[in-house]
Parts: structure tokens; sequence; C-alpha cells
């Protein structure tokens, strides 16, 4: 059964886990593959320039397959080295594909982001939840651990007091207190997420494709290096940037007091 549905209007392209029916379940067989061939679609059109990720349904997603887990099957089935392998060689794709998309990613959280389901969410560099949200690493109630790097991303959106609060207590906190602790930007009702996420992205896409990714990878790699490095970084990379056309449109656009028109050149 696929993952994703993937939808493109101009700039923004929306992938929806569409396994409404079950609330979602990631870690099937396939999923990585799949995840994957979005994310390197999206990476390779220079006309995206923003990415929605939501769930169908009511749930955004309740995280690994827990019937698979009961039977043994799938991913999480066969001995402890093809567990590991499945890891691997599936979830943990789904996971690199996504951390690797190189424009900026908003998560309509329209429900329950469960477990694998909220380390996915959290993947994304925006967080916008719907009032009917929640949130819960919930692993150690399984007598599993998280096998997603969630003990890696979590603690990088909320802090290490708060994500060990989560993992080892195996709480579900709702969409308020996810905000309070910095989960997520904002809570919407629930039937205005998806018209929320569009308008952020669509503000997003206004913005010079060019200067968007290298934003993003700065960003990102300001996250795991010193400094000077970043300084570096931002130094070789402006000065790339200043050779574009956006930037002179951008300088011309606000010299002329007029909204800009960037290109990608």
């Amino acid at each position: 059964m696929t993952l994703l549905k993937t939808t493109t209007d101009g700039p923004v392209t929306t992938l929806t886990i569409d396994r409404a029916d079950t609330m979602n379940p990631l870690g099937a067989p396939g999923d990585g593959e799949e995840f994957r061939a979005a994310c390197d679609a999206i990476n390779r059109e220079m006309d995206v320039r923003c990415v929605i990720l939501t769930g169908a349904g009511r749930a955004f997603s309740a995280g690994g397959d827990i019937k698979a887990m009961r039977d043994k099957t799938g991913t999480f089935g066969g001995s402890t080295p093809a567990i590991s392998d499945g890891y691997r060689d599936n979830i943990h794709m789904m996971l690199r594909a996504l951390h690797a998309i190189r424009v900026p990613v908003i998560a309509a959280v329209n429900g329950p982001a469960i477990g694998l389901g909220c380390d996915v969410a959290c993947l994304a560099d925006i967080r916008i939840a719907s009032d009917k949200a929640k949130f819960g690493v919930t692993f150690l109630k399984l007598g599993i651990i998280p096998g997603d790097g969630g003990t890696w991303i979590l603690p990088r959106v909320i802090g290490m007091s708060r994500a060990s609060e989560l993992f080892y207590t195996g709480d579900v906190i709702g969409a308020e207190q996810a905000q309070d602790w910095g989960l997520v930007s904002r809570v919407v009702p629930h039937e205005e997420l998806l018209a929320e996420a569009q308008a952020m992205a669509s503000k997003i896409a206004a913005m010079p494709p060019h200067s968007l990714r290298q934003s993003k990878m700065l960003l990102r790699q300001g996250q795991q290096v010193n400094y000077d490095t970043a300084l570096e970084m931002a130094a070789n990379t402006q000065a790339m940037m200043h050779m574009t056309d956006d930037h002179a449109e951008g300088v011309a656009a606000l010299i002329e007091k007029r909204p800009p028109e960037f290109k990608g050149k």
C-alpha cells in the first residue's frame, strides 16, 4: 500500500501521509524508498520552494504499525540482524530523505503524532498544529527504544529536560502544551490548519530560491559547527548570493518601493 500522496500547487508541494484508515502508520516495507523518491524529486525541482507535510484523516501519524510489531512481520519481522537492517534500509531511509529536503518543510500536524510520527514531524523546519493534535514518544511503553534517531531529534527541538520527560514517562501532550514547550510554532483551529500552512508556505515561496535553500543549509550546519566555522560558511555563501540576479532584484525593489519578483537566477 502506498504511503504518500503528492500534490503541487505552483512553488509549494504537499506530501500527505495517506493511510487514513489505520491512522497513517509508518515503516511498512517500501516506505523508505517511496519517501526517498518523493524527496529527491523535490530537491531536483528548483521551482519547488516549500513543502507542506501532513496526514490524511484524523491523524498525522500514529507511528510504527503496532499489528506488524505484534505479528513480527515486515520491517519488524525476522532475526535480530534482519530487524536492524529493516530500520537502516527502510525507516532510516525515510527519515534521512526528509531531513535532506533542501527547501523549508512545514509540518501541518492535523491530529496525533506519536512515536515515529512525532519524530517525523520534528524533522520539519516549522510545525503548525491543529487544536486536535497530540504529541508523544511512547516507545518505552512498548518495551522498545526510539529506533528512529528520536533521541537526536527531539532534544534539538525542545531541549534535553523536556525530551527526557517525554521519553521516560511516555506521556502524550496536547497542542497547547506542545506550543508552550516550543514543539510547535502555533496552534490553530482544526478546520483552519491547511489554510494556515498554505499561507505560510506561499510567503516562504515568494523568497529567492537559491538564498532560501542556502539559508536552510546554514541553519542546519549552524547547529553542528562552531561559530568561526559558521562565519566562514556565511562569508563564502554570501559572496555567491551577491552575484545573483535575485539579489539585484531585491535591492532594486526595496529602493523602488515595490514587491520583488524573484526568478531563481
